[in-house]
Protein backbone atom coordinates (compact mmCIF):
# COMPACT_ATOMS: atom_id res chain seq x y z
CA UNK A 1 0.00 0.00 0.00
CA UNK A 2 1.74 3.40 -0.88
CA UNK A 3 1.47 6.33 1.33
CA UNK A 4 -0.06 9.72 -0.36
CA UNK A 5 2.42 12.61 0.30
CA UNK A 6 0.44 15.69 1.71
CA UNK A 7 0.22 17.59 -1.22
CA UNK A 8 -1.75 14.48 -2.80
CA UNK A 9 -4.43 14.04 0.03
CA UNK A 10 -4.46 18.05 0.02
CA UNK A 11 -5.79 17.86 -3.85
CA UNK A 12 -7.94 14.56 -3.38
CA UNK A 13 -9.59 16.88 -0.63
CA UNK A 14 -10.70 19.20 -2.76
CA UNK A 15 -13.58 18.84 -5.55
CA UNK A 16 -13.48 19.55 -8.77
CA UNK A 17 -16.11 22.01 -9.69
CA UNK A 18 -17.28 23.32 -13.14
CA UNK A 19 -19.14 26.96 -14.76
CA UNK A 20 -22.45 26.34 -14.20
CA UNK A 21 -22.65 23.76 -12.05
CA UNK A 22 -24.93 24.56 -8.91
CA UNK A 23 -22.63 24.36 -5.16
CA UNK A 24 -23.41 24.65 -1.80
CA UNK A 25 -21.50 26.54 0.05
CA UNK A 26 -20.51 28.46 3.53
CA UNK A 27 -20.28 32.40 4.06
CA UNK A 28 -17.13 32.95 5.68
CA UNK A 29 -17.02 37.11 5.47
CA UNK A 30 -19.35 39.96 4.54
CA UNK A 31 -18.71 43.21 3.25
CA UNK A 32 -21.25 45.55 1.62
CA UNK A 33 -20.52 44.51 -1.98
CA UNK A 34 -19.33 41.08 -1.83
CA UNK A 35 -19.40 37.57 0.16
CA UNK A 36 -16.72 35.44 0.24
CA UNK A 37 -18.05 31.75 -0.09
CA UNK A 38 -16.33 28.14 1.00
CA UNK A 39 -17.23 26.29 -1.56
CA UNK A 40 -15.28 22.94 -0.56
CA UNK A 41 -12.80 24.01 -3.81
CA UNK A 42 -9.19 24.95 -3.51
CA UNK A 43 -10.32 28.64 -3.50
CA UNK A 44 -12.95 30.20 -2.17
CA UNK A 45 -15.87 31.62 -4.37
CA UNK A 46 -16.31 35.35 -4.58
CA UNK A 47 -20.11 36.76 -4.66
CA UNK A 48 -20.20 40.14 -6.14
CA UNK A 49 -23.08 42.63 -5.07
CA UNK A 50 -24.80 42.92 -8.70
CA UNK A 51 -24.38 38.92 -8.86
CA UNK A 52 -26.69 39.02 -5.94
CA UNK A 53 -29.19 40.80 -6.50
CA UNK A 54 -30.62 43.66 -8.99
CA UNK A 55 -30.96 45.74 -6.37
CA UNK A 56 -27.76 48.17 -6.42
CA UNK A 57 -28.98 49.59 -3.09
CA UNK A 58 -28.73 46.70 -1.26
CA UNK A 59 -26.09 46.18 1.49
CA UNK A 60 -25.08 42.59 1.54
CA UNK A 61 -23.68 42.70 5.20
CA UNK A 62 -27.77 43.45 6.18
CA UNK A 63 -29.30 40.29 4.30
CA UNK A 64 -26.26 37.63 4.67
CA UNK A 65 -24.59 36.29 7.53
CA UNK A 66 -21.07 34.72 8.58
CA UNK A 67 -21.42 30.89 8.46
CA UNK A 68 -24.70 31.01 6.52
CA UNK A 69 -25.81 28.24 4.27
CA UNK A 70 -25.77 29.84 0.65
CA UNK A 71 -26.62 27.88 -2.53
CA UNK A 72 -25.03 29.09 -5.71
CA UNK A 73 -23.61 28.88 -8.80
CA UNK A 74 -20.47 28.73 -10.51
CA UNK A 75 -19.54 31.73 -13.25
CA UNK A 76 -16.00 31.32 -13.95
CA UNK A 77 -13.42 28.72 -12.47
CA UNK A 78 -10.91 31.44 -12.75
CA UNK A 79 -11.82 34.93 -12.99
CA UNK A 80 -8.28 36.07 -13.97
CA UNK A 81 -6.79 36.20 -10.40
CA UNK A 82 -7.27 33.02 -9.31
CA UNK A 83 -10.76 33.11 -7.77
CA UNK A 84 -14.14 31.46 -8.33
CA UNK A 85 -16.47 34.02 -9.38
CA UNK A 86 -20.10 33.22 -8.01
CA UNK A 87 -23.81 34.23 -8.65
CA UNK A 88 -27.20 33.86 -7.01
CA UNK A 89 -29.20 35.91 -8.77
CA UNK A 90 -28.69 33.94 -12.02
CA UNK A 91 -29.19 30.72 -10.05
CA UNK A 92 -32.52 32.42 -8.43
CA UNK A 93 -33.78 33.76 -12.16
CA UNK A 94 -33.60 30.05 -13.42
CA UNK A 95 -35.34 28.50 -10.36
CA UNK A 96 -37.53 31.58 -10.96
CA UNK A 97 -38.23 30.88 -15.11
CA UNK A 98 -38.85 26.95 -13.73
CA UNK A 99 -41.49 28.77 -10.95
CA UNK A 100 -43.12 30.88 -14.14
CA UNK A 101 -43.10 27.62 -16.79
CA UNK A 102 -45.51 25.80 -13.32
CA UNK A 103 -47.47 28.82 -13.05
CA UNK A 104 -47.97 29.22 -16.92
CA UNK A 105 -49.09 25.43 -16.88
CA UNK A 106 -51.57 25.02 -13.92
CA UNK A 107 -52.96 28.74 -14.72
CA UNK A 108 -52.26 29.65 -11.33
CA UNK A 109 -52.53 33.23 -9.85
CA UNK A 110 -49.21 34.85 -9.13
CA UNK A 111 -49.13 38.17 -7.11
CA UNK A 112 -45.98 40.63 -7.47
CA UNK A 113 -45.22 44.29 -6.69
CA UNK A 114 -45.19 46.52 -10.14
CA UNK A 115 -41.19 47.74 -10.08
CA UNK A 116 -41.56 49.92 -13.17
CA UNK A 117 -44.57 51.52 -15.33
CA UNK A 118 -43.67 51.52 -18.86
CA UNK A 119 -45.59 53.21 -21.73
CA UNK A 120 -47.07 50.09 -22.78
CA UNK A 121 -47.85 48.47 -19.54
CA UNK A 122 -46.25 47.36 -16.35
CA UNK A 123 -43.19 45.12 -15.48
CA UNK A 124 -43.31 43.11 -12.50
CA UNK A 125 -40.34 40.90 -11.13
CA UNK A 126 -40.89 37.41 -9.26
CA UNK A 127 -38.06 35.21 -8.25
CA UNK A 128 -35.53 37.36 -10.14
CA UNK A 129 -37.37 37.31 -13.54
CA UNK A 130 -38.98 40.24 -15.00
CA UNK A 131 -42.42 40.09 -16.51
CA UNK A 132 -43.95 42.73 -18.77
CA UNK A 133 -47.67 42.98 -18.26
CA UNK A 134 -49.02 44.82 -21.32
CA UNK A 135 -51.17 47.72 -20.68
CA UNK A 136 -54.42 46.36 -22.79
CA UNK A 137 -54.16 43.37 -20.37
CA UNK A 138 -53.78 45.32 -16.85
CA UNK A 139 -57.49 46.39 -16.63
CA UNK A 140 -60.80 45.21 -18.00
CA UNK A 141 -61.20 48.98 -18.89
CA UNK A 142 -59.40 50.99 -20.92
CA UNK A 143 -56.77 53.21 -18.26
CA UNK A 144 -54.56 55.91 -19.81
CA UNK A 145 -52.39 56.62 -16.84
CA UNK A 146 -51.20 53.41 -15.45
CA UNK A 147 -48.64 55.33 -12.39
CA UNK A 148 -51.14 54.47 -10.05
CA UNK A 149 -49.83 50.74 -10.20
CA UNK A 150 -46.11 51.97 -9.24
CA UNK A 151 -45.35 49.97 -6.13
CA UNK A 152 -48.94 48.25 -5.66
CA UNK A 153 -48.95 44.79 -5.16
CA UNK A 154 -51.11 42.62 -8.23
CA UNK A 155 -52.34 39.47 -8.98
CA UNK A 156 -51.63 37.99 -12.75
CA UNK A 157 -51.59 34.92 -14.48
CA UNK A 158 -48.92 34.27 -17.27
CA UNK A 159 -51.35 33.66 -20.34
CA UNK A 160 -48.53 33.43 -22.95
Amino acid sequence: MSELTFEQMLEESFKTIHAGEVVEGKVIDVKPDEIIVNIGYKADGILPKNEYSNDSSIDLTTVVKKDDPITVKVVKVNDGEGQVLLTYKRLIADQGSERIKEAFENHEVLKATVAQVLEGGLSVVVDEVRIFIPASLVSDTYEKDLSKYAGQEIEFFVSE
